[in-house]
């Protein structure tokens, strides 16, 4: 809801201010769009299946799983046609500009990003360890901080990078950030953790609230539509955020 709506609200925003109307790759944004409508299936058709049968955990934490796998199996085979047709499907064709970014070995750049997973494992430990606290010292639901400030204050540095990158009229690397973590939590974490879950036997569900699946429903068809025509401005931005906006007011009102 973050990615698709905030993120690449203010990015399209953003962007839009500085250089009018950008362009991106319709082909892309149609594939990372037919891949979070099928996210949103993922997570609607366990919902349904909970109304119609009732609520019988066992059955809820099969039925998921199995969903869980088929999602990741999705998962899998869109990165394997992103990398086996990386010209249709990547984007970033145009020359580069500026600085490239140090020219670490490839070792160098494993034992970086492994030391920079570990302290992250470190931080986010004391965040979930602080919440229960925030919780009771502000008066928020836990709902709230878990939909809505918890994924932005977790991923601003992702955030600014879309924003950045669209005010230097590279909306598609832009785009390419917002629908990636997008599709990344929606078809592989989400999946991941209800896998894991029943494994060490904490089992956990697709079974999302009506509010939850709507809001996701709604972020990602808006988020479309505004893509699929290759082309954006700061009023299609503004519109992503004020639905964020809204959406935010609602989960912020639940208890």
């Amino acid at each position: 809801i973050g990615n698709l709506l905030l993120v690449l609200g203010a990015s399209i925003l953003v962007g839009g201010l500085r250089h009018g109307t950008q362009t991106f790759s319709q082909r892309i944004a149609s594939s990372n769009a037919s891949l979070l409508v099928l996210a949103v299936i993922g997570l609607f058709v366990p919902a349904v299946f909970a109304f119609t049968t009732g609520p019988g955990r066992g059955t809820l934490t099969e039925e998921s799983v199995l969903v869980a796998f088929a999602l990741i199996a999705a998962y899998v085979l869109s990165l394997i046609y992103q990398f086996t047709n990386p010209d249709e499907t990547l984007g970033g064709h145009g020359e580069a500009a500026g600085h490239g970014g140090p020219s670490w070995t490839g070792r160098v750049a494993i034992v970086v990003l492994v030391a920079a997973a570990l302290l992250l494992a470190v931080l986010s430990e004391i965040l979930v360890d602080s919440i229960e606290s925030f919780i009771d010292s502000f008066g928020l639901s836990a709902f709230f901080v878990g939909v809505v400030l918890v994924p932005t204050i977790g991923n601003l540095a992702e955030h600014l990078v879309a924003v950045q990158l669209a005010a230097k009229n590279k909306m598609e690397f832009a785009m390419a950030v917002s629908y990636g973590s997008s599709l990344q939590v929606a078809l592989f974490v989400a999946p991941v953790l209800v896998i894991l879950g029943a494994l060490l036997g904490r089992p956990m569900d697709l079974v999302f609230t009506p509010l939850e699946v709507a809001a996701v429903a709604a972020a990602v068809g808006i988020s479309a539509l505004i893509a699929l025509d290759g082309e954006s401005n700061w009023l299609e931005g503004a519109l992503l955020t004020l639905v964020y906006l809204i959406l935010a007011i609602s989960f912020f009102e639940v208890r």
